[in-house]
This record gives structure tokens, sequence and C-alpha cells, in this order.
């Protein structure tokens, strides 16, 4: 029969009290699943060893790994497990990229959907072509790495505080004894593991997808909620496919249909990525927003929601956690100077401009707060810098005098940024980080410098250049953030006066 943690008087033999432990690294699955010889379970369950007589059973066991004090989750894994026990068999999920699969009661009806980390588009046992990667190699976007999503989903669930948008109940549990795909090794064999770590979610039933339906028929509320969640986690992939039509029948009221928001594995990057929301341009994005949407924005607390992810999800980075509050806190922003959905969201894209990607204008306010930042490290302890300052206030004193009538001067060497060459290199390095193939992210040998403007400045993405926190230390991200906070004002300012002018234009797009 099959097994759920934190009911070890139903099941478990009493056993001696072992030390707890927690999986180190998420990005080191392969070498955990191979060799470790300790879970970690919840805190009223002890860890077992993969070689006791509980592992060496037959039966099916699911044990939940991370989301235990999510609500509606031990309802949703004591289901499964009775599913498992009667016998019923995961049916494998045929649309999409990754391995998945459905799990049904022994009455029929489907109650979840399960994804096995090894699974994932482009990990080693991925059932659709799809493979050749390792555990914590880049994936299919470059600031997620392989293994990673279902972290995410159960991450979207957690911040999705009072079911605000609806993400279905998730969590990340180990699953023993249950037949999964398992692709042959370089030796043509194909060994069955004992166990997969997996997501799994609560199975939304829905008529269809947003993509088969026009989106004159969504109603602005539930709009507004997916976007504000999408804005919180950066979501780089939000389409229509995941976003489900829970009741149609055939025929709907315009602006009535509800929509439940699904498949959250590519939230939360490790850096700066390009979003992708697919109500971006819908009417319903660029209404207002309502006063309870507007109340809940103003009510969340970006740093309480980072201790939650740190506290419930250690597996995910510190990068990725400041990602979010980074958007979470340009999001609160954004909102109380009176800017829409679509206008946040078009501040976080990345356009295509005469065949090349610019910058979106969220990442040119972070690159400035950044140069601001590192001027200021350089400043507070390098004299040189207040010399180079001084030799040009005096070049400037003298070419008034030779010139008291003309208008031309010696721009400061406080506003060109190439100044920063004083900078040590290590400091250079930080402005701007590049995705590389092998390692994740990583720094680019050479920082790129921007126009102080918020315009979206052309750059070639090709190369995987984007804007990480990752090697900033404590007290140099708290300064960032204030850097940040200071140049948002300007940036919606200017955001605001270019709606204002597009409309004049008769561009605006009414609902």
């Amino acid at each position: 029969m099959a097994v759920v943690i934190d009911r070890p008087h139903q099941t478990f033999k009493p056993l001696a009290r072992l030390p707890r432990c927690r999986l180190q690294s998420y990005s080191h699955l392969r070498d955990f699943a191979q060799n470790i010889t300790h879970i970690h379970k919840s805190y009223s369950t002890p860890c077992l060893s993969v070689t006791t007589k509980d592992f060496e059973s037959p039966n099916p066991r699911i044990e939940i790994i991370c989301g235990r004090k999510a609500p509606k989750v031990h309802a949703l894994v004591a289901e499964v497990a009775i599913a498992l026990a009667s016998g019923v068999k995961p049916t494998p999920v045929p649309t999409g990229l990754g391995g998945a699969y459905y799990l049904q009661s022994r009455k029929g009806s489907t109650i979840a959907v399960v994804k096995p980390a090894d699974e994932e588009p482009l990990a080693f046992n991925n059932p659709k072509g799809f493979a050749g990667r390792m555990l914590g190699q880049p994936g299919m976007k470059r600031s997620i790495r392989v293994g990673e999503t279902g972290l995410r989903e159960l991450a979207a669930y957690l911040l999705d505080h009072g079911g605000f948008a609806g993400v279905p109940p998730s969590a990340l549990v180990k699953i023993c004894h249950v037949k999964f795909n398992v692709n042959k090794n370089n030796m043509g064999l194909a060994t069955n593991p004992p166990f997969k770590i997996t997501s799994i979610q609560r199975y939304v039933e829905h008529e269809t997808d947003a993509g088969d339906l026009g989106p004159s028929g969504f109603s602005v509320s539930s709009v507004h909620r997916i976007g504000i969640l999408d804005i919180r986690l950066l979501n780089l992939d939000r389409h229509a496919g995941n976003m489900l039509v829970k009741s149609f029948h055939g025929s709907y009221v315009a602006g009535m249909v509800e929509l439940v928001p699904i498949d959250h594995g590519f939230c939360l990057p490790e850096s700066l990525d390009d979003p992708y929301f697919e109500w971006l341009h819908w009417p319903q994005a660029s209404m207002p927003f309502s006063e309870t949407e507007t109340d809940y924005i103003s009510n969340l607390d970006p740093f309480k929601d980072a201790e939650l992810l740190r506290t419930e999800l250690p597996l995910i980075r510190e990068c990725s956690v400041r990602v979010f509050i980074l958007c979470t806190v340009f999001l609160k922003r954004a909102t109380a100077a009176g800017l829409s959905l679509a206008d946040i969201g078009q501040m976080m894209t990345r356009d295509f401009i005469g065949g090349e990607e610019s910058w979106s204008i969220l990442e040119n306010i972070c690159v400035n707060a950044k140069a601001n930042l590192e001027m200021e490290i350089a400043s507070g302890g390098n004299d040189e810098v207040k010399e180079f300052d001084q030799m040009f206030a005096f070049d400037k004193e003298i070419e008034d005098e030779l010139n008291p009538n003309e208008g031309v001067s010696i721009q400061s060497a406080t506003d060109k940024l190439p100044k920063l060459s004083t900078l040590s290199d290590a400091c250079l390095v930080r402005l701007v980080q590049e995705c590389d193939i092998k390692d994740g992210c990583s720094p680019a040998g050479i920082p790129i410098l921007r126009s102080m403007s918020f315009a979206a400045h052309t750059n070639n993405h090709d190369t995987g250049v984007c804007v990480s926190f990752e090697e900033m230390k404590e007290d140099e991200w708290s300064s960032f953030l204030e850097y940040f906070k200071e140049l948002l004002p300007e940036a919606f300012e200017e955001k605001k006066s270019t709606g204002l002018l597009k409309q004049r234009l008769g561009n605006s797009c009414e609902f």
C-alpha cells in the first residue's frame, strides 16, 4: 500500500531516531539519488535510511519533501496515496515538452498532475526527445536550471496569498516504487530508480484554455490577478495554454470568464531575464486596478515573503529571491504611481526594434542603480577618484577664464560612466553578468555601461548577457535597492507621459 508522511502511526513501525537532514543542493539531485542514505522529511517524521526495510518494500510510497505547511497539500497527497495503494498507475500527458503524468482516483477522476524532476525539458530522463543535460545545468530558460522547475511550482503556490490568483495546491514530493520514464544509458540499459523527486499539483477541472477563446471573454479581475502574480514572480512563460477556463459550457458572457493559472516552473529566474506575458496587450490589462487589487498590492511585504521562501524552500538560490524582492518592490511603487498592469508589464519586457533586442526599462534602471552603487563603493575609499574630479574642476576654471563668452565646458568626470576605469575589475564584473551554458550565470569579462536615460537601449542578447544580483554582498544589495527606489519616480513619470502621447495620437486601447 502507499504511504503518506506525517502519519507514521498508521504505517511506520517504531524506528530509532535519526538526525534530521535536508537536501543541500537541488542541482545535485542526480548524485543525491545515487549516493546519499537519508531523506529530509517533515519535522514530525525522522529521516529514514534508504536501506531500511520500508524502502525495500515494493509498495508505492509518497512523501512530502517541501510544502507540508502549505494549505490543502496534505489532503492532495493523501488522495494520491490512496490512489497509488489501490493500484492506479500514472498516465503520461501527451502534450508539453517535459514528462508529466495524470494521477486518477479509484473512481477514475483525475486528481493530480505529477512532474518528475529528471524528466523536465532537457533533463536526462525526458521522455519526449528533449534530453541531454544534467540536473543543475541551464535549462530551456537560461536563468532557470534543469530540475528546478518543481521548486518554483511550489513557490508560486506559497506566494499566492489567500489564493488571490488561484494557483492550484502544489508540493514537492518523493514517490517510491511507481514506474515513470527512464531513458537508456550509454550501455543501452534503463534501470528504474527506487524513487523520483517530483512536483505535484492539484488537477484543475476545466473546459478549455485561454488560447481557444478571445480575450474579450475574460473578466478584468481574473486577468489582473494573474498579471499581478506574474509580475511578482517575473514569469518567463505566461502563455495562453497555461491559463485554464474553469467553467465555459460552450458559451459565455463577455467579461465573465474566470481563468486559473497553472505551470509556474519558469518563474523566479536567477537573473533579470525577459518575461513573456500573454495578457500584456489584452484590453483588460490597460484597465485601472480595482480598490481590492490596489489594497492587495499595497499589503504585500516582499521581505517577509523572501523569508518565507528561504524557510520553506531553502533550495531556491538567493539570487532568485532577490529578483522576487526587486519585482515586488517595482510592482508596489508602480501601482502607487498610478500605472496600469499593461504599463508595468511593458516596462519589464524587452522590445525588438529593427531586428535587434533592446533592454527593458526595468533592466536599464537596475544597470544604472548598479553603476551608482559601484561609484559609491569606489569614491568611499579611493582618493584617486576625488583627485580626478578636482583635476577636471581645475581644467574647467581655466577654460572659463580663456573662453568667458562661450558656452563650451569640459564635462565633469563624475558625469561620465567611463570614469569607472578607476574601479577594480571585481567591481566592474558585478555591473552585468553573463549566462554561461556551462555553469549558469557567471560574470562577463567586460561590463556594459549604459546611458542614464530610461529608454530601452539596444543590446545584442545572443551572448546571454543579463542583469544579476548574485555577487552582491548583503550591504551592497541593501544599498542597491535604495538607489533602485530613487530612480523609479523618474521612470514612472516618463512612462506616463509616453502613455499620454499615445492617447493623443489615437493609439489607446479601450476595453
